[in-house]
């Protein structure tokens, strides 16, 4: 029986966490005032509330900015910022990663990327950490250099589409991510939606959208399907 998993990139593949919290540092600087004070959250504390969805305004807040002009120039220059290339090499590959992708591919399931990343965004990326043997050109699937983004929840989902059109019917697929619109594009094409707690958002965020199942990692993942 064919099976194929297609895996989101930043979440269960790669650590993001430090490319973020780098990037909020610098908004902090970029937007502090001479003299300001301002609380610094610790990395967990930032990164749990990312998990938690809080709003960036809010962060900016909780960082000690008091009017809405500065909290609004943070969200507008942390969004501009978290994806441009200087902070990219702060991403980390997750430890798990590399077995779980070994594990899915020795099993014979046809393993698929399904990334927010531009191509040149992504492909360093694959290179750096020899992850092209386990996806073939035809499974990569990422957003054009010149694509104009709009939402996650909305662009996620053509991808999905592109897959579902493109690759060759299997009996079994999943999809595997850390966020809504992970789920989102998946439930879209009634593929069964695995979210994982390694990424952006945590259980009660991901349990919103009614996954099918939530774990750990990849590597909990892929080994749930294999004991199907």
């Amino acid at each position: 029986m064919k099976k194929r998993i297609f895996t989101d990139f930043d979440g269960p593949i790669m650590d993001v966490s430090e490319r973020y919290y780098q990037v909020y540092l610098y908004c902090l600087e970029k937007i502090r005032q001479p003299e300001q004070a301002l609380i610094t959250l610790s990395k967990s504390e930032f990164w749990e509330s990312k998990r938690s969805q809080v709003p960036e305004k809010e962060i900016a807040k909780l960082s000690g900015f008091a009017g809405d002009r500065q909290a609004i120039a943070f969200a507008h220059l942390r969004r501009a910022t978290v994806h441009t290339n200087p902070y990219f090499k702060c991403d980390r590959l997750i430890e798990s990663a590399i077995p779980a992708l070994e594990k899915a591919q020795s099993a014979g399931i046809d393993l698929a990327v399904m990334t927010m990343r531009r191509r040149c965004e992504l492909e360093p990326v694959l290179d750096l950490y020899d992850l092209r043997r386990f996806f073939k050109g035809d499974r990569i699937f990422c957003l054009d250099d010149d694509y104009v983004k709009t939402v996650d929840t909305q662009d996620k989902p053509k991808l999905m589409q592109r897959a579902q059109a493109t690759l060759p019917a299997v009996e079994q697929q999943w999809m595997i991510g850390d966020t809504e619109a992970d789920i989102i594009a998946a439930q879209t094409y009634h593929v069964p939606a695995i979210a994982v707690l390694s990424g952006i958002r945590n259980q009660a965020q991901l349990e919103k959208y009614k996954p099918n199942q939530i774990f750990p990692n990849l590597l909990a993942s892929v080994t749930a399907i294999l004991h199907q």
